[in-house]
């Protein structure tokens, strides 16, 4: 999520990033296969997972969504919807901690909300 969102600020380059992110130690070594499944899965279905985001909240234009709310729900829909090794309920639980931590006050029941429609509009069991 971390990546994502330098990326969003300054556009550097995505395996820059996280590797720069494995070496300074603020990601474990034994996360970085994880991080870069996620990070090559997101950015190769970005346009569909904005897409759905911009369809389970269409009062929240994708690029109008503060970074950290927007990055969170990209990471957790990849992980609903690409069948990782995530399940979907820690998936959700995940990104709502991610957005207690890093979000706005309202974040979390934002990213509960929009994940809550993925797995209903998705077929997704839980």
């Amino acid at each position: 999520m971390q990546t994502l969102y330098e990326l969003d600020a300054s556009r550097h380059a995505a395996a820059d990033s996280l590797t720069a992110r494995v070496e300074a130690g603020i990601l474990p070594e034994e996360a970085t296969d994880y991080a870069r499944v996620l990070l090559d899965g997101v950015l190769g279905r970005l346009v569909e997972i904005d897409d759905i985001i911009s369809a389970l909240a269409p009062n929240w234009p994708i690029d109008q969504l503060a970074s950290v709310d927007r990055n969170v729900l990209r990471v957790a829909i990849f992980e609903i919807i690409s069948g990782v090794d995530t399940p979907p309920k820690v998936a959700v639980n995940e990104a709502v901690e991610l957005a207690k931590a890093f979000g706005s006050e309202s974040s979390p029941k934002f990213v509960n909300g929009v994940l809550g429609s993925v797995i209903a509009t998705q077929n997704i069991e839980v």
